[in-house]
């Protein structure tokens, strides 16, 4: 019996990778509602590991099931993980009989680093694995995106361009190496109430998306560090001293540059240098307990 159990279940584990906004430009709105972005995007080292199990012959089957290593978060429906799972299966035609997605989870929560949109990529790219469905990257971006904007940049990584609202993905070249401290501040922040107030103001500065192009061509960390950017910071750091205190702090300790990340709250410095980075990220996690040190992939 064990041994035909055990022939019966198949498991795939996924690293699902946090990422940041080198740049976040708001360029428009289409008619649905859907705000126009061009953001250039970065993998880093942080990561949830995403571990998916598929057993055939189990009796009775158990249908999808999830689990994670946070107490608070939602283990149904209202997971992008599950509903990754669930949207694969219903698009597939498979049936799932018992599927277990366990997600030891790193990356904060609510902080715009795409920590939801990124263990819904792992799962699509684990079952995509264990079911040998072949499906292209095209195809399951396009189901990526049926999950969120994020999910598409999630299943490629690396240095991106994204436009449209976030699913036309063009490859650059490769961000120089940096150590990378982010800092989330204990409060979250309302992605659609950031929207609302982009739409009622001209902005002050926009990204030189053009520029950060350039110096990622180039190889230039400095030149990249100095172009960081991003429209949605303009608006929460004006509700928030937290952010600008946290960008001042990176800085002023041997960070290149310093920007909020994604709709925030979490501030992200590039280093160059691992043990000012260390340092930088030890000062700050004295009064912001969620600080990670990590660095670019």
């Amino acid at each position: 019996m064990e041994s035909k159990q055990a022939a019966a279940r198949a498991q795939q584990t996924v690293q699902a990778h946090a990422k940041i906004n080198l740049t976040l430009d708001v360029t428009g709105r289409r008619e649905d509602g859907y705000h126009l972005v061009e953001m250039v995007m970065q993998s880093v080292a942080l990561h949830d590991t995403v571990t998916v199990t598929v057993t055939r012959g189990e009796t009775p089957a158990r249908g999808i099931v999830l689990t994670c290593s946070r107490p608070d978060l939602p283990t149904d429906a209202r997971n992008l993980a599950y509903r990754a799972a669930a949207l694969f299966y219903e698009q597939t035609g498979i049936d799932p009989e018992t599927c277990v997605i366990d997600i030891e989870k790193h990356i904060p929560v609510a902080a715009g680093l795409a920590g939801g949109s990124t263990d819904a990529a792992a799962v699509l790219r684990a079952l995509n694995a264990l079911h040998q469905t072949a499906l292209t990257d095209d195809a399951l971006c396009a189901l990526g995106l049926r999950l969120g904007a994020d999910v598409p940049y999630c299943l490629r990584g690396g240095t991106m361009l994204a436009e449209g609202i976030g699913e036309r993905l063009s490859p650059l070249p490769p961000m120089p190496h940096a150590w990378v401290v982010l800092c989330k501040p204990p409060f979250a922040v309302s992605t659609a109430e950031i929207y609302r107030q982009i739409d009622a103001e001209e902005l002050a500065h926009r990204p030189d998306t053009a520029g950060m192009i350039a110096a990622l061509g180039q190889g230039d960390l400095a030149g990249v560090a100095a172009r960081l950017s991003n429209v949605m910071e303009q608006v929460t750091a004006r509700q928030h001293s937290e952010i600008g205190e946290i960008c001042a702090c990176l800085r002023e300790n041997g960070a290149a540059g310093a920007r909020m990340s994604g709709s925030g709250p979490t501030v992200y410095g590039l280093f160059a240098d691992e043990r000012r980075a260390a340092a930088a990220a030890e000062l700050l996690r004295r009064r912001f307990a969620d600080t990670f040190l990590t660095e670019t992939v």
